[in-house]
């Protein structure tokens, strides 16, 4: 039975996952911070990422930009222009909605995709209270702030929208530092910000959200292959971080669809529980972002072959991830019900915790000795870090209650350990339980875990 999305939220703020952002205070439309396990989660994501993208690649360097820059960036991009959504109003209720998000049924298909929905909006009518909606206007996404202490048109400045253009911005400076030759790419993970019209359905569509992105850099002759290269490199990594692949739909996007720097660009959709989603992107923005930076900005944006010595602009495929996205699709993959247990099947690698160290009982010096010295044992081993402890109630609600953050194995201390020194190893998956010596202990966590 699919998970519905009242569950993961409920689950992640049951938890400690993702927490209602200023909620004290009655909290921020659609604003989210990530609980002490939701923290954890993320940021094994995001390592597991940079890892297997930038540390196990010779073609790879990474930067970490600011969020400001500076506002002539966004003038020879084209998103002042160009980065809008179409915007209804509702003439009865007054609610504003994205036209694209306007999900009106489509007797052509049973799912039917969104540029289907898109071409099938004629005489809709508002989905809140069924008035009359205007026409759609277009609306810039860009989120303006004011930087320094006059707040006037010359101190106006907007955070970046997109990782991507401080990779382009800065692609003259990584070329003469790192000494990179074609193919390779840059990468950064950070967050973006736009003034999203509705934006909604738990982390999947927020105004300040965090990218995992790469401008790869190519010959224009070999982007054919390039785009298939990571067209691959993306569907692994959605398999690697446990998304059932049954779930993944590319979608191709139309031209009249594409954004305004795309030659070609794939959607990968994923089942959500609230409807399929765009989950990544996969784009070929040509040689657009160097050519018209450099036009703006007077610097010389080109590369200069090695060999030859000719000068060119490079073209880019850029795969982006997003972090938030990434969360809630593991999350949704990964729960599962068996009875009164409800179980987060997540990849060992990702959980929170690697393992939960248990005394059986709180009441005995002796064994909540032994379970301490177990436990500071563990964590003297970086590789199976961060470990949980816990000493509260029965070992069965223990056990239960670690299935339900993802812990893939929990280790009890009782009184056969002090007399032999074995302790009880159980699998989170199956709830099979292993006797294990203390020596072997550490071993036989790092195999399972990998």
């Amino acid at each position: 039975m699919p998970v519905s999305i009242e569950t993961i939220v409920s689950l992640c703020k049951r938890r400690g996952f993702v927490f209602p952002g200023s909620e004290i205070y009655g909290g921020l439309a659609n604003s989210w911070d990530y609980g002490p396990l939701g923290v954890e989660l993320k940021n094994n994501i995001k390592q597991m990422w940079w890892q297997r993208f930038v540390h196990r690649r010779d073609d790879m360097v990474g930067i970490d930009a600011a969020l400001i820059m500076n506002t002539k960036v966004w003038e020879a991009s084209g998103h002042l222009s160009n980065f809008n959504d179409s915007l209804v109003e509702c003439e009865k209720c007054h609610n504003r909605f994205r036209y694209e998000e306007l999900e009106i049924p489509n007797p052509k298909s049973q799912i039917p995709n969104k540029f289907q929905i898109l071409n099938s909006k004629q005489g809709s009518e508002c989905p809140n209270c069924g008035g009359a909606l205007t026409s759609p206007k277009q609306f810039n996404l860009m989120l303006k702030t004011h930087l320094g202490p006059l707040e006037d048109s010359a101190s106006v400045v907007y955070f970046r929208p997109e990782t991507a253009q401080s990779m382009f911005i800065d692609f003259k400076n990584v070329i003469s530092t790192t000494r990179k030759t074609l193919p390779f790419g840059i990468a950064q993970i950070g967050k973006a910000f736009r003034n999203e019209i509705t934006p909604g359905n738990f982390i999947f569509r927020t105004r300040e959200f965090e990218q995992m992105e790469i401008e790869y850099f190519i010959r224009e002759e070999d982007w054919q292959k390039y785009f298939e290269h990571w067209r691959k490199e993306m569907m692994g990594w959605m398999e690697d971080i446990g998304i059932d692949l049954k779930h993944i739909h590319e979608l191709e996007v139309p031209s009249e669809a594409r954004a305004h720097y795309s030659k070609r660009t794939i959607d990968f959709e994923y089942d959500f529980p609230f409807g399929r989603k765009e989950l990544y992107g996969l784009a070929y923005r040509t040689d657009f972002d160097l050519k018209n930076h450099e036009k703006a900005s007077g610097e010389n944006l080109k590369y200069k072959d090695q060999e030859s010595g000719a000068e060119f602009w490079p073209h880019v495929i850029e795969p982006t991830w997003g972090v938030d996205r990434s969360v809630l699709a593991v999350l949704c993959s990964a729960y599962s019900e068996d009875g009164e247990r409800k179980i987060l099947k997540l990849k060992p690698y990702l959980a929170p915790f690697k393992t939960a160290v248990f005394p059986l009982v709180a009441n005995k010096p002796d064994i909540v000795a032994k379970a301490r010295e177990i436990y500071k044992l563990l964590t003297a081993n970086y590789s199976l870090l961060p470990i949980a402890w816990d000493e509260r109630g029965n070992v069965g609600k223990r056990y239960y209650s670690q299935d339900e953050i993802g812990t893939p194995f929990c280790i009890t201390i009782d009184y056969q350990t002090l007399e032999d020194k074995t302790v009880t190893v159980r699998d989170r998956d199956t709830a099979k339980q292993d006797r294990i010596k203390i020596d072997n202990l550490a071993d036989y966590l790092i195999l399972r875990l990998k």
